[in-house]
Formats: C-alpha cells, structure tokens, sequence
C-alpha cells in the first residue's frame, strides 16, 4: 500500500487550461517534508481542461488524482470530490487561476501543522477581485459571523487548510446536494487559525463566479446551516402582526368616537402591500427549506464522478467507479473512499 503524503493539494478546474499547468509545475516544485499529492476535479469544464489535466497527470513528478465529473455541480461541490479523494495527513484548497501564488502553499501548510490547528484560513491585505466581488465577500462574511459558528472576524477564502481530522469527517457527515465546505468545518472544529498571504491579479480570463453563482452559493450558507432566517420570518410576522393590531384599534376607535367615516384609505392599501409582500418574502424562505428537503431526500447527488486518471509516474491510469455497487441516487464516494 502506497504511503500516504503529507500534504494533498485539492483544485477544483473550470476553464482553468490556460493556468491550470503553471499551477501544477509550481507545485510539483514544491519540497514539501513528507511528501505531496495534487488532486484535481474538472467541474464539467467546457474548455479542454480535462485534456490539459491528463497530460500533467501523465507526466513524472508529484502524483495527480484526477477527477472527471459528469457535469458542472459548482466550486464547493467540487472540493467535496477532492477532499473525498485525497489522502494526506492536511488538505488544501485552492482556485486554478494563480490569484494564490504557490509559494503561498507551503507556508500555509506548515503554519497549520506547527500551529496544531485543525484549520487555517488565509486572508488579504489587498484583494484583487472586482470592487462588486469585494463587497459582496464583506457582506457574506458578516452574515457568517451570525448565522454559523465562525469565530467573528475570521475572513471565509477559499485558500483554506484543513487537517485530515476535519477533512474526514466533513466528508462523511454531509453528502447533500448543497454543501458550503466552511459552514462543514466549523461544524466540527473550532480550533482555526489565520495567515495573511498574497493575492494577484487574475493573468487569465475572468472569474467563473458569476452574481447569480455566488447568490446560489450565499443561499446554501443562508439557509443549510442555520434555522435563523425562519427565526427572522417569525419575528417579522410578530412584529407586523402587533402593528397590523394597533391599526385595527386606531381604526375601531375611530370610527367609535367620530362621526366622520374612517380616513386614510391610502395609506391602508400601503399597509396591505407591504404585509402581502412580507407574507410572501415568508413563504419564499419556507419554500427554499422545503425544496431543499425535497431534492435531499430524493438523493440529488451532490457530485458523480465520470472517470478517475492517477499519474505521476510518467503512465497514466484510467478507474472507472462501478454504478453498480452505488446505493440508489447516492454519489458515487463511498466507493472510492474505501478503495
């Protein structure tokens, strides 16, 4: 049985071809005590990432698992593949675009393994996204410090470290169509650390993320791992429930004490709207809860893995994960897994 690394390198590719290798020699360069593995997962890339990939996995140096998923399931859904599959004793994820410089890696590395922390996350002095990006990272975050079990402060990037102990068991707890790795992690740990590394300028193309992908992705931390926002439902439906009251009161009073008919039908059509538009703002969120339910339930997977390629050695070599040993509607994980 093969020794496994020290340290496993997960990075999920999408129209990653033009940086992908760079990425990978850098990191084969790397000299990294106790050994490296590089494990990437081609999220139904349109581009020909798949075919770059198998020529870096075929070639000699630190091994590559490469991962061909039968569609796009998304970046988080991704690192779940990876982290699956990888074997070293601490993971890291990182993006294909170079934005992370690799040197960054090791310092990573052996800043969670001497600092005995089951995580590290990275932050930036100076981030090089879009001015939207930034803002809606700043506004993501601030609605993690309340509605997860982050530590306040801590800035959620997706260059993250984790130990094989959390890798682990993120990995075996949550196997659902929607998963937010960090909403995961700090499910089972709060031992986290930080370091400040170096972000770049994308030298390639534009992010992948679009505003409707990071909506998609705020949802699963909004509403996967916190019952809040139903909380937030009940409180505004109480509190308008009290104003609507006290006007019904006023209006009774009114007309009791008057002899002049009720006045401010204006403003009563105002007050039905917005009650009209909050109810429905309620039955929104519930319905989000329940779909989500639903497609769990009927195992939506959560990925389903086309083709495994392992390399390193100068030969490539194909596995096929066998639909057949698969329970019904599960992805196929459990099997490789254990393999």
């Amino acid at each position: 049985m093969v020794e496994a690394p020290a340290l496993s390198v997960v990075v999920p590719v999408y129209n990653g071809a033009a940086t992908i290798g760079e990425l990978v020699h850098a990191l084969r360069a790397l000299d990294i005590d106790g050994g490296l593995e590089i494990v990437l997962v081609v999220d139904g890339s349109p581009d020909n990432s798949l075919d770059v990939c198998k020529q870096l996995a075929a070639e000699p140096g630190a091994p590559i698992v490469l991962l061909s998923l039968s569609r796009n399931f998304g970046e988080h859904n991704a690192v779940m593949a990876g982290l699956a599959r990888a074997r070293g004793s601490y993971a890291i994820t990182m993006d294909d675009d170079l934005q992370n410089p690799p040197g960054e890696v090791k310092r990573l590395f052996e800043h969670a393994r001497d600092g005995g922390y089951d995580a590290v996350y990275t932050f930036y002095a100076d981030k090089q996204h879009a001015a939207w990006r930034n803002l809606g990272s700043r506004f993501t975050n601030w609605c993690a410090d309340r509605l997860i079990d982050k530590p306040r402060g801590l800035y959620l990037s997706s260059f993250r470290c984790l130990s094989a102990f959390v890798r682990e068991r993120i990995v075996a707890s949550y196997d659902g169509p929607y998963p937010y790795v960090d909403g995961l992690v700090f499910q089972v740990t709060q031992n986290v650390g930080r370091l400040q590394v170096e972000h770049l300028p994308r030298i390639e193309g534009r992010s992948n993320y679009t505003l409707s992908r990071l909506l998609r992705l705020w949802l699963s931390m909004f509403l996967n791992f916190s019952v809040m926002p139903l909380r937030i439902a009940t409180l505004l439906g109480l509190g308008f429930g009290f104003l609507g009251a006290v006007a019904a009161a006023i209006v009774i009073a009114e007309a009791i004490v008057s002899d002049k008919p009720p006045q401010g039908w204006a403003s009563l059509m105002v007050a039905v709207l917005v009650l009209a538009g909050v109810q429905l703002v309620v039955i929104g969120v519930i319905g989000e809860y329940l779909g989500r339910m639903f497609l769990a339930v009927n195992r939506k997977p959560q990925y389903l893995v086309r083709d495994i390629f392992r390399g390193g050695d100068g030969a490539l070599k194909v596995e096929r994960p066998v639909a057949d040993t698969e329970p019904a509607g599960r992805p196929f994980r459990q099997l490789e897994r254990n393999r």
